[in-house]
């Protein structure tokens, strides 16, 4: 009883405050107000303001108005510049957190209408998709490591039955490739800068690894926040815009916003039909490393139009391995199913995401896939569609009322 009595007079002098602190400071928005009805309202609101009214603002047609106000542009359009091209590498990780916080917003959100918390909503997609990304990497490297492998070991294996063929002797013969190859062999094992030149390529190639691993936790890290705060975020964006436009553009926003989550559940799910259907064809024809070959599927299929076309090859030519008939019978059976899911599966997985033009969607992935690499191929439709969206609500509307 006196071991129970002391634990419960320490857990009450935990839950009180320590002597003197104070309660966090929370940087808060202020209050939208409505539209000001007169005059005195005015003086009485500028009156009660804590720091006083603003006053009133230089004429912009004053030279010196125009001289400083020109040299602060382009001040700051340089800084902008210098900011971007020096932090390059955070802008592409913020990006791709913006992206995965759109493409799980959707999720979030429908586990909040299921009076699920947000937080726990939060953690528990970000906790799937990170289970995700392990298990695939769990599954990719074991198998590369077995398959490099394999091909260290059929090696020397490989190089004696070249060097005993016929044709290798023929060529000996006559250019002396045997005596050239060793002669080339002993130049570069004596050669320092060769040496060393491997060791930076070891060296190099860690440090990839490294970087690669940093970033995935800071597009995680960043993850996280932008979906915590993201309707914050929203809101803060909005209070940007004029009061007179401010419904619009939130309008407009939440449609943009709405449709690149839609599109990016979408672009998942058939992603891993893609790859659930070219799993199971591989495995049943007998198609060499059918697990490897299933991931790669799907991460092609993400990028739209082009990528299940690539992964169909690349699929197509692993299985000449195993012999014509096999890569024929792949062929047929995968290509059939792009067709059915251009016309079957995608229209209906993908009816609440965007809907952009053939040409405009082909025109849109090749730039962006030659701007930003695989993740420029991925929010190019999106960010087509966001335009043409945009172009049609502002700019031909306003064409439209003139």
């Amino acid at each position: 009883m006196a071991a129970a009595n002391v634990l419960l007079s320490a857990a009450r002098r935990l839950r009180q405050p320590l002597p003197g602190a104070q309660p966090r400071i929370r940087f808060e928005m202020p209050p939208e107000h409505e539209a000001v009805a007169g005059a005195g309202d005015e003086e009485t609101s500028a009156a009660d303001a804590r720091f006083g009214s603003p006053g009133p603002r230089m004429s912009a047609q004053h030279p010196l108005y125009m001289g400083f106000m020109g040299t602060v542009g382009v001040g700051f359009a340089l800084l902008v510049y210098w900011i971007g091209s020096n932090t390059t590498q955070l802008l592409l990780w913020i990006v791709t957190a913006l992206f995965i916080t759109l493409g799980l917003d959707p999720v979030v959100r429908w586990l909040e209408h299921r009076n699920v918390p947000r937080a726990a909503g939060i953690l528990l997609s970000v906790s799937t998709l990170a289970v995700g990304v392990a298990a695939f990497f769990a599954t990719l490297i074991p198998t590369i490591v077995q398959q490099v492998t394999q091909i260290v070991q059929q090696a020397p294996k490989w190089v004696q039955d070249f060097i005993d063929s016929e044709f290798f002797r023929s060529v000996d013969s006559q250019f002396g490739i045997r005596d050239r190859i060793s002669q080339e062999l002993e130049k570069f094992v004596n050669n320092p800068d060769a040496m060393g030149g491997i060791f930076g390529g070891v060296v190099g190639f860690g440090s990839t690894v490294a970087n690669g691993l940093f970033g995935a936790l800071i597009v995680l890290v960043l993850s996280l926040y932008f979906l915590g705060a993201l309707p914050a975020m929203k809101k803060w964006g909005y209070r940007l815009a004029p009061r007179s436009r401010r419904a619009r553009v939130e309008a407009l926003s939440e449609e943009i916003t709405g449709s690149v989550g839609n599109y990016v559940i979408g672009q998942a799910a058939v992603a891993v039909l893609n790859a659930t259907f070219a799993f199971i064809v591989m495995s049943i024809i007998g198609v060499p490393f059918a697990t490897l070959l299933a991931f790669v599927v799907a991460l092609l299929a993400f990028i739209p139009l082009v990528g299940g076309m690539i992964a169909g090859f690349l699929v197509t030519l692993v299985a000449l391995t195993a012999g014509w008939q096999t890569a024929l019978v792949f062929a047929i059976c995968y290509f059939a199913y792009l067709q059915f899911e251009a016309y079957f599966i995608s229209p209906r997985i993908m009816q609440k995401a965007v809907a952009v033009p053939g040409a405009v969607a082909v025109i849109s992935v090749i730039a962006g896939g030659s701007l930003l690499g695989v993740l420029g191929a991925l929010i190019a439709i999106p960010t087509a569609a966001a335009i043409m969206l945009l172009v049609k609500e502002i700019l031909i509307a306003r064409q439209d009322s003139r």
